[in-house]
Protein backbone atom coordinates (compact mmCIF):
# COMPACT_ATOMS: atom_id res chain seq x y z
CA UNK A 1 0.00 0.00 0.00
CA UNK A 2 1.15 3.53 -0.73
CA UNK A 3 1.79 5.74 2.32
CA UNK A 4 -1.06 8.02 3.40
CA UNK A 5 -0.59 11.74 3.81
CA UNK A 6 -2.81 13.52 6.32
CA UNK A 7 -3.42 17.24 6.05
CA UNK A 8 -4.24 18.91 9.37
CA UNK A 9 -5.34 22.46 10.13
CA UNK A 10 -5.50 24.29 13.43
CA UNK A 11 -4.82 22.36 16.65
CA UNK A 12 -1.76 20.11 16.62
CA UNK A 13 -3.03 17.15 18.64
CA UNK A 14 -4.24 15.22 15.58
CA UNK A 15 -1.05 15.93 13.66
CA UNK A 16 1.06 14.83 16.62
CA UNK A 17 -0.91 11.58 16.92
CA UNK A 18 -0.51 10.75 13.22
CA UNK A 19 3.18 11.64 13.29
CA UNK A 20 3.68 9.37 16.31
CA UNK A 21 2.35 6.47 14.23
CA UNK A 22 4.91 7.17 11.49
CA UNK A 23 2.34 8.79 9.25
CA UNK A 24 3.11 11.64 6.86
CA UNK A 25 1.57 14.90 8.04
CA UNK A 26 1.22 18.19 6.21
CA UNK A 27 0.42 20.84 8.80
CA UNK A 28 -1.52 23.91 7.66
CA UNK A 29 -1.17 26.97 9.89
CA UNK A 30 -4.82 28.05 10.06
CA UNK A 31 -7.30 29.50 12.52
CA UNK A 32 -10.86 30.75 12.02
CA UNK A 33 -11.43 34.48 11.46
CA UNK A 34 -12.04 36.54 14.59
CA UNK A 35 -15.65 36.99 15.67
CA UNK A 36 -17.36 39.97 14.07
CA UNK A 37 -15.53 39.69 10.75
CA UNK A 38 -17.92 37.24 9.10
CA UNK A 39 -20.09 39.97 7.59
CA UNK A 40 -17.32 42.19 6.15
CA UNK A 41 -15.44 39.14 4.87
CA UNK A 42 -18.56 37.74 3.19
CA UNK A 43 -19.28 41.09 1.56
CA UNK A 44 -15.78 41.33 0.12
CA UNK A 45 -15.77 37.73 -1.08
CA UNK A 46 -19.14 38.34 -2.79
CA UNK A 47 -17.81 41.43 -4.59
CA UNK A 48 -17.78 40.38 -8.26
CA UNK A 49 -14.96 42.84 -8.93
CA UNK A 50 -12.54 41.21 -6.49
CA UNK A 51 -10.91 38.47 -8.60
CA UNK A 52 -10.35 40.70 -11.62
CA UNK A 53 -9.32 43.65 -9.45
CA UNK A 54 -6.68 41.57 -7.69
CA UNK A 55 -5.44 40.17 -11.00
CA UNK A 56 -5.10 43.69 -12.43
CA UNK A 57 -3.36 45.03 -9.32
CA UNK A 58 -0.82 42.21 -9.00
CA UNK A 59 -0.12 42.20 -12.74
CA UNK A 60 0.77 45.89 -12.50
CA UNK A 61 3.07 45.17 -9.56
CA UNK A 62 4.87 42.37 -11.40
CA UNK A 63 5.21 44.43 -14.59
CA UNK A 64 6.97 47.29 -12.80
CA UNK A 65 10.76 47.60 -13.06
CA UNK A 66 13.13 50.13 -11.54
CA UNK A 67 16.20 51.93 -12.83
CA UNK A 68 18.52 54.19 -10.86
CA UNK A 69 18.51 57.38 -12.93
CA UNK A 70 19.85 60.09 -10.62
CA UNK A 71 21.10 61.10 -7.19
CA UNK A 72 20.09 64.56 -5.97
CA UNK A 73 19.26 66.60 -2.83
CA UNK A 74 15.76 66.18 -1.39
CA UNK A 75 15.11 69.90 -1.79
CA UNK A 76 15.37 69.43 -5.57
CA UNK A 77 13.52 66.16 -6.16
CA UNK A 78 10.98 66.31 -3.32
CA UNK A 79 10.67 70.10 -3.13
CA UNK A 80 11.34 70.05 0.62
CA UNK A 81 11.70 73.52 2.07
CA UNK A 82 13.65 74.71 5.11
CA UNK A 83 12.08 73.18 8.22
CA UNK A 84 10.31 70.37 6.35
CA UNK A 85 11.02 66.78 7.31
CA UNK A 86 9.70 63.42 6.12
CA UNK A 87 9.61 60.30 8.29
CA UNK A 88 8.87 56.59 8.04
CA UNK A 89 5.48 55.05 8.65
CA UNK A 90 2.01 56.54 8.81
CA UNK A 91 1.71 60.25 9.74
CA UNK A 92 2.57 61.20 13.33
CA UNK A 93 3.32 64.37 15.29
CA UNK A 94 6.12 65.15 17.73
CA UNK A 95 3.93 64.51 20.79
CA UNK A 96 3.44 60.84 19.84
CA UNK A 97 6.83 60.28 18.20
CA UNK A 98 8.99 57.43 19.47
CA UNK A 99 12.49 57.86 20.87
CA UNK A 100 14.37 56.93 17.68
CA UNK A 101 12.15 59.15 15.54
CA UNK A 102 12.70 62.04 17.95
CA UNK A 103 16.44 61.38 17.91
CA UNK A 104 16.54 61.36 14.11
CA UNK A 105 14.56 64.60 13.92
CA UNK A 106 16.91 66.23 16.44
CA UNK A 107 19.88 65.10 14.33
CA UNK A 108 18.25 66.43 11.17
CA UNK A 109 17.73 69.81 12.85
CA UNK A 110 21.44 69.91 13.75
CA UNK A 111 22.45 68.78 10.25
CA UNK A 112 20.34 71.49 8.62
CA UNK A 113 21.73 74.18 10.95
CA UNK A 114 18.30 74.90 12.39
CA UNK A 115 19.58 74.29 15.92
CA UNK A 116 22.92 74.61 17.64
CA UNK A 117 22.40 71.94 20.28
CA UNK A 118 20.17 68.88 20.83
CA UNK A 119 18.28 70.52 23.69
CA UNK A 120 17.45 73.52 21.50
CA UNK A 121 16.33 71.26 18.65
CA UNK A 122 14.04 69.34 20.98
CA UNK A 123 12.40 72.55 22.20
CA UNK A 124 11.88 73.77 18.65
CA UNK A 125 10.38 70.48 17.53
CA UNK A 126 8.05 70.42 20.53
CA UNK A 127 6.91 73.98 19.82
CA UNK A 128 6.37 73.15 16.14
CA UNK A 129 6.89 76.71 14.85
CA UNK A 130 8.37 76.58 11.36
CA UNK A 131 8.49 72.76 11.46
CA UNK A 132 6.55 70.54 9.07
CA UNK A 133 6.37 66.73 9.31
CA UNK A 134 4.87 64.23 6.89
CA UNK A 135 5.11 60.59 5.88
CA UNK A 136 7.69 59.59 3.26
CA UNK A 137 5.01 57.48 1.54
CA UNK A 138 2.96 60.59 0.82
CA UNK A 139 5.78 61.89 -1.39
CA UNK A 140 6.71 58.78 -3.36
CA UNK A 141 9.55 58.08 -0.95
CA UNK A 142 10.54 55.46 1.62
CA UNK A 143 12.91 55.73 4.57
CA UNK A 144 14.59 52.95 6.56
CA UNK A 145 14.05 52.88 10.35
CA UNK A 146 13.12 56.44 11.48
CA UNK A 147 13.27 57.36 7.80
CA UNK A 148 13.89 61.06 8.42
CA UNK A 149 14.58 63.05 5.27
CA UNK A 150 15.57 66.73 5.36
CA UNK A 151 16.11 69.14 2.44
CA UNK A 152 19.92 68.79 2.33
CA UNK A 153 19.99 64.98 2.33
CA UNK A 154 20.79 63.33 -1.00
CA UNK A 155 18.30 60.88 -2.47
CA UNK A 156 18.44 57.96 -4.86
CA UNK A 157 16.02 58.60 -7.74
CA UNK A 158 14.51 55.47 -9.29
CA UNK A 159 12.25 55.38 -12.31
CA UNK A 160 10.01 52.84 -14.00
CA UNK A 161 11.12 53.20 -17.65
CA UNK A 162 7.68 52.26 -19.00
CA UNK A 163 5.40 54.43 -16.88
CA UNK A 164 7.89 57.16 -15.99
CA UNK A 165 6.83 57.01 -12.33
CA UNK A 166 9.55 57.75 -9.77
CA UNK A 167 10.38 56.77 -6.19
CA UNK A 168 13.02 58.06 -3.79
CA UNK A 169 15.14 57.00 -0.83
CA UNK A 170 18.00 58.56 1.12
CA UNK A 171 21.55 57.16 0.99
CA UNK A 172 22.42 54.45 3.51
CA UNK A 173 24.67 55.58 6.39
CA UNK A 174 25.75 52.14 7.60
CA UNK A 175 24.92 50.45 10.92
CA UNK A 176 25.27 51.29 14.60
CA UNK A 177 25.07 54.89 15.76
CA UNK A 178 23.47 56.46 12.71
CA UNK A 179 20.67 58.97 12.22
CA UNK A 180 18.07 56.48 11.02
CA UNK A 181 18.41 54.59 14.30
CA UNK A 182 17.91 57.80 16.27
CA UNK A 183 21.53 58.77 16.98
CA UNK A 184 22.67 62.40 16.66
CA UNK A 185 26.19 62.55 18.15
CA UNK A 186 28.73 64.84 16.41
CA UNK A 187 30.14 61.86 14.46
CA UNK A 188 26.66 61.21 13.02
CA UNK A 189 26.36 64.80 11.78
CA UNK A 190 29.91 64.73 10.39
CA UNK A 191 29.07 61.61 8.38
CA UNK A 192 25.93 63.25 6.99
CA UNK A 193 27.98 66.31 6.02
CA UNK A 194 30.45 64.08 4.13
CA UNK A 195 27.61 62.24 2.44
CA UNK A 196 26.13 65.56 1.22
CA UNK A 197 29.43 67.07 0.06
CA UNK A 198 31.30 64.02 -1.29
CA UNK A 199 29.26 60.82 -1.56
CA UNK A 200 26.10 62.32 -3.06
CA UNK A 201 27.76 64.49 -5.71
CA UNK A 202 30.16 61.68 -6.67
CA UNK A 203 27.33 59.20 -7.14
CA UNK A 204 25.30 61.80 -9.06
CA UNK A 205 28.14 62.40 -11.50
CA UNK A 206 28.77 58.68 -11.90
CA UNK A 207 25.11 57.81 -12.57
CA UNK A 208 24.67 60.65 -15.04
CA UNK A 209 27.79 59.55 -16.91
CA UNK A 210 27.03 55.82 -16.68
CA UNK A 211 23.34 56.06 -17.60
CA UNK A 212 20.39 54.23 -15.95
CA UNK A 213 21.27 51.22 -13.82
CA UNK A 214 18.81 48.31 -13.74
CA UNK A 215 18.06 47.82 -10.03
CA UNK A 216 15.38 45.18 -10.65
CA UNK A 217 17.87 42.98 -12.51
CA UNK A 218 20.47 43.29 -9.74
CA UNK A 219 17.81 42.46 -7.14
CA UNK A 220 16.81 39.31 -9.01
CA UNK A 221 20.44 38.23 -9.21
CA UNK A 222 21.15 38.90 -5.55
CA UNK A 223 18.20 36.77 -4.41
CA UNK A 224 19.86 33.84 -6.19
CA UNK A 225 23.14 34.74 -4.45
CA UNK A 226 21.84 34.53 -0.89
CA UNK A 227 20.39 38.00 -0.21
CA UNK A 228 16.76 38.49 0.84
CA UNK A 229 16.76 42.23 0.09
CA UNK A 230 15.98 43.57 3.55
CA UNK A 231 18.49 42.67 6.25
CA UNK A 232 20.91 40.98 3.86
CA UNK A 233 22.11 42.97 0.82
CA UNK A 234 25.75 41.95 0.62
CA UNK A 235 25.68 40.60 -2.94
CA UNK A 236 23.55 43.51 -4.16
CA UNK A 237 25.94 46.07 -2.68
CA UNK A 238 28.97 44.43 -4.28
CA UNK A 239 27.25 44.17 -7.68
CA UNK A 240 26.37 47.86 -7.49
CA UNK A 241 29.97 48.72 -6.66
CA UNK A 242 31.17 46.50 -9.54
CA UNK A 243 28.94 48.29 -12.02
CA UNK A 244 29.59 51.84 -10.83
CA UNK A 245 33.22 51.82 -9.71
CA UNK A 246 34.81 52.25 -13.17
CA UNK A 247 32.63 55.30 -13.81
CA UNK A 248 33.22 56.71 -10.30
CA UNK A 249 36.93 56.60 -11.09
CA UNK A 250 36.33 58.70 -14.22
CA UNK A 251 34.12 61.53 -12.90
CA UNK A 252 36.97 63.88 -12.00
CA UNK A 253 36.81 63.56 -8.21
CA UNK A 254 40.05 63.56 -6.25
CA UNK A 255 41.76 60.24 -5.63
CA UNK A 256 41.08 60.70 -1.92
CA UNK A 257 37.34 61.15 -2.49
CA UNK A 258 37.19 58.18 -4.87
CA UNK A 259 38.94 55.97 -2.31
CA UNK A 260 36.62 57.14 0.48
CA UNK A 261 33.50 56.50 -1.62
CA UNK A 262 34.69 53.01 -2.60
CA UNK A 263 35.61 52.18 0.98
CA UNK A 264 32.29 53.48 2.33
CA UNK A 265 30.11 51.53 -0.11
CA UNK A 266 32.22 48.37 -0.02
CA UNK A 267 32.29 48.39 3.77
CA UNK A 268 28.53 48.81 4.17
CA UNK A 269 26.67 45.60 3.36
CA UNK A 270 23.33 47.43 3.71
CA UNK A 271 24.08 50.12 1.13
CA UNK A 272 21.94 48.44 -1.54
CA UNK A 273 18.91 48.29 0.80
CA UNK A 274 18.21 51.94 0.03
CA UNK A 275 17.87 51.02 -3.64
CA UNK A 276 15.76 47.90 -3.07
CA UNK A 277 13.28 49.90 -1.01
CA UNK A 278 12.35 52.53 -3.65
CA UNK A 279 12.29 49.81 -6.32
CA UNK A 280 9.70 48.00 -4.19
CA UNK A 281 7.87 51.28 -3.62
CA UNK A 282 7.62 51.77 -7.39
CA UNK A 283 6.24 48.26 -7.82
CA UNK A 284 3.64 48.50 -5.07
CA UNK A 285 2.51 51.97 -6.11
CA UNK A 286 1.75 50.49 -9.53
CA UNK A 287 -0.87 48.30 -7.85
CA UNK A 288 -2.63 51.15 -6.05
CA UNK A 289 -6.11 52.46 -6.69
CA UNK A 290 -7.84 49.39 -8.15
CA UNK A 291 -11.45 49.39 -6.87
CA UNK A 292 -12.33 46.12 -5.16
CA UNK A 293 -8.73 44.94 -4.79
CA UNK A 294 -7.67 43.50 -1.41
CA UNK A 295 -3.94 43.77 -2.22
CA UNK A 296 -1.75 45.36 0.46
CA UNK A 297 0.36 48.08 -1.20
CA UNK A 298 2.25 49.34 1.86
CA UNK A 299 3.24 48.23 5.35
CA UNK A 300 5.04 50.96 7.30
CA UNK A 301 5.97 51.71 10.91
CA UNK A 302 6.89 54.95 12.69
CA UNK A 303 7.96 53.43 16.02
CA UNK A 304 4.57 54.10 17.59
CA UNK A 305 2.09 52.80 15.01
CA UNK A 306 2.11 50.17 12.28
CA UNK A 307 0.01 51.09 9.27
CA UNK A 308 -1.05 49.33 6.08
CA UNK A 309 -2.58 50.63 2.88
CA UNK A 310 -4.75 48.58 0.51
CA UNK A 311 -5.18 49.00 -3.23
CA UNK A 312 -8.97 49.23 -3.09
CA UNK A 313 -9.14 51.80 -0.27
CA UNK A 314 -6.94 54.57 -1.68
CA UNK A 315 -4.45 56.36 0.58
CA UNK A 316 -6.20 55.55 3.86
CA UNK A 317 -3.97 54.15 6.62
CA UNK A 318 -5.20 51.31 8.85
CA UNK A 319 -3.12 51.41 12.01
CA UNK A 320 -2.46 49.59 15.28
CA UNK A 321 0.19 49.92 18.03
CA UNK A 322 3.68 48.74 17.05
CA UNK A 323 5.30 45.86 18.94
CA UNK A 324 8.94 45.10 19.80
CA UNK A 325 10.62 42.59 17.42
CA UNK A 326 12.10 39.29 18.60
CA UNK A 327 15.73 38.84 17.69
CA UNK A 328 19.41 39.17 18.48
CA UNK A 329 20.82 42.08 20.49
CA UNK A 330 24.15 43.86 20.20
CA UNK A 331 26.52 43.84 23.15
CA UNK A 332 24.76 44.27 26.49
CA UNK A 333 21.47 45.49 24.99
CA UNK A 334 18.27 43.54 25.63
CA UNK A 335 14.51 43.70 25.05
CA UNK A 336 14.07 46.53 27.56
CA UNK A 337 16.34 48.73 25.40
CA UNK A 338 14.48 48.18 22.11
CA UNK A 339 11.88 50.50 20.64
CA UNK A 340 8.75 49.07 19.04
CA UNK A 341 8.98 48.29 15.33
CA UNK A 342 9.95 51.19 13.06
CA UNK A 343 10.71 51.90 9.39
CA UNK A 344 9.46 51.86 5.80
CA UNK A 345 11.79 48.98 4.93
CA UNK A 346 8.87 46.55 5.25
CA UNK A 347 7.99 47.69 1.73
CA UNK A 348 10.44 44.92 0.76
CA UNK A 349 8.21 42.24 2.30
CA UNK A 350 5.17 43.83 0.69
CA UNK A 351 6.89 43.31 -2.68
CA UNK A 352 8.01 39.70 -2.09
CA UNK A 353 11.46 40.19 -0.52
CA UNK A 354 12.77 40.31 3.04
CA UNK A 355 10.89 37.88 5.27
CA UNK A 356 9.10 36.50 2.21
CA UNK A 357 12.42 35.52 0.58
CA UNK A 358 14.17 34.03 3.61
CA UNK A 359 14.34 30.61 1.93
CA UNK A 360 16.78 32.17 -0.54
CA UNK A 361 18.96 33.55 2.26
CA UNK A 362 19.38 30.98 5.05
CA UNK A 363 22.43 32.87 6.39
CA UNK A 364 20.09 35.72 7.38
CA UNK A 365 19.30 33.83 10.59
CA UNK A 366 22.78 34.73 11.87
CA UNK A 367 21.61 38.36 11.87
CA UNK A 368 17.94 38.11 12.90
CA UNK A 369 17.83 34.81 14.81
CA UNK A 370 16.35 31.38 14.17
CA UNK A 371 17.61 28.48 12.04
CA UNK A 372 17.89 27.82 8.29
CA UNK A 373 14.83 25.55 8.64
CA UNK A 374 12.93 28.50 10.13
CA UNK A 375 13.90 30.63 7.13
CA UNK A 376 12.53 28.02 4.73
CA UNK A 377 9.34 27.60 6.74
CA UNK A 378 8.78 31.38 6.85
CA UNK A 379 8.77 31.65 3.06
CA UNK A 380 6.49 28.63 2.65
CA UNK A 381 3.96 30.18 5.06
CA UNK A 382 3.90 33.41 3.08
CA UNK A 383 2.60 31.58 -0.03
CA UNK A 384 -0.62 31.02 1.97
CA UNK A 385 -1.43 34.76 2.15
CA UNK A 386 -0.26 36.05 -1.23
CA UNK A 387 -1.70 36.39 -4.72
CA UNK A 388 1.26 35.41 -6.90
CA UNK A 389 4.86 34.25 -7.21
CA UNK A 390 7.40 36.80 -8.38
CA UNK A 391 8.86 35.78 -11.75
CA UNK A 392 12.03 37.87 -11.24
CA UNK A 393 12.83 36.87 -7.64
CA UNK A 394 13.50 33.12 -7.79
CA UNK A 395 14.56 30.85 -4.93
CA UNK A 396 17.13 28.16 -5.89
CA UNK A 397 16.30 26.00 -2.84
CA UNK A 398 12.67 25.78 -4.00
CA UNK A 399 13.49 24.79 -7.56
CA UNK A 400 13.65 28.45 -8.62
CA UNK A 401 10.10 29.06 -7.51
CA UNK A 402 9.25 32.76 -7.40
CA UNK A 403 9.01 34.44 -4.01
CA UNK A 404 5.49 34.89 -2.60
CA UNK A 405 4.24 38.39 -3.46
CA UNK A 406 1.02 40.35 -3.10
CA UNK A 407 -0.36 40.16 0.45
CA UNK A 408 -4.15 39.73 0.38
CA UNK A 409 -5.95 41.04 3.47
CA UNK A 410 -8.71 38.47 3.07
CA UNK A 411 -6.17 35.63 3.16
CA UNK A 412 -4.46 37.09 6.22
CA UNK A 413 -7.75 37.38 8.09
CA UNK A 414 -9.08 33.99 6.96
CA UNK A 415 -5.89 32.04 7.81
CA UNK A 416 -4.63 34.04 10.78
CA UNK A 417 -1.15 34.03 9.18
CA UNK A 418 0.59 37.40 9.52
CA UNK A 419 3.35 38.69 7.20
CA UNK A 420 6.90 37.89 8.33
CA UNK A 421 9.15 40.97 8.47
CA UNK A 422 12.93 41.06 8.94
CA UNK A 423 13.99 44.25 10.69
CA UNK A 424 16.60 46.16 12.62
CA UNK A 425 15.94 47.31 16.17
CA UNK A 426 16.50 50.88 17.33
CA UNK A 427 17.12 51.95 20.91
CA UNK A 428 14.04 53.15 22.77
CA UNK A 429 15.88 56.24 24.08
CA UNK A 430 16.66 59.00 21.56
CA UNK A 431 20.35 59.08 20.66
CA UNK A 432 21.04 55.39 21.36
CA UNK A 433 21.30 54.03 17.81
CA UNK A 434 20.97 50.38 16.80
CA UNK A 435 20.51 47.77 19.53
CA UNK A 436 19.86 44.64 17.45
CA UNK A 437 17.97 42.98 14.60
CA UNK A 438 15.17 40.47 14.46
CA UNK A 439 11.78 39.34 13.24
CA UNK A 440 8.37 40.92 13.68
CA UNK A 441 4.81 40.63 12.40
CA UNK A 442 2.41 43.55 11.97
CA UNK A 443 -0.63 43.47 14.28
CA UNK A 444 -3.71 41.61 13.06
CA UNK A 445 -5.77 44.69 13.97
CA UNK A 446 -4.34 46.48 10.90
CA UNK A 447 -5.75 43.82 8.58
CA UNK A 448 -9.06 43.53 10.38
CA UNK A 449 -9.72 47.29 10.24
CA UNK A 450 -8.64 47.29 6.59
CA UNK A 451 -11.12 44.49 5.96
CA UNK A 452 -13.91 46.65 7.40
CA UNK A 453 -12.74 49.59 5.29
CA UNK A 454 -12.74 47.58 2.07
CA UNK A 455 -16.11 46.01 2.89
CA UNK A 456 -17.68 49.48 3.26
CA UNK A 457 -16.71 50.20 -0.37
CA UNK A 458 -18.03 46.89 -1.75
CA UNK A 459 -21.33 46.96 -3.68
CA UNK A 460 -24.35 45.76 -1.78
CA UNK A 461 -25.51 42.35 -2.97
CA UNK A 462 -29.30 42.04 -3.26
CA UNK A 463 -31.33 38.87 -3.59
CA UNK A 464 -32.96 38.08 -6.92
Amino acid sequence: MSPTTVITAGADFLADAVAAQAGTVHRVDWQPPAAGLEGPLARIMADQRRAEANAVAIDRVLASTAQLVDVAPAREVLQLEHGAFLHAGPPIDWARASGPLRGALIGAMLFEGLSGAPEQAERQLAAGAGIWLDSCHHHGAVGPMAGVVSPSMWMFVLEDPVSGRRAYCSLNEGLGKVLRYGAYAPAVIERLDWMSTVLGPTLRDAIRQHGPLDITAITGQMVQMGDEGHNRNRAGTLMLLRDLMPTIAEVGASSTDIAEVAKFIGGNDHFFLNLVMPACKLAMDAGRGVPGSSLVVAIARNGTDVGIQVSGTGDQWFTAPATVPDGLYLGSYGPADANPDIGDSSITETAGLGGFAMAAAPAIVQFVGGTPADALAATLRMYEITLAEHPRFQIPALGFRGTPVGIDITKVVRTGILPQINTGMAGRVAGTGQVGAGLVRPPMDCFQTALHGLAELAPTVTAG
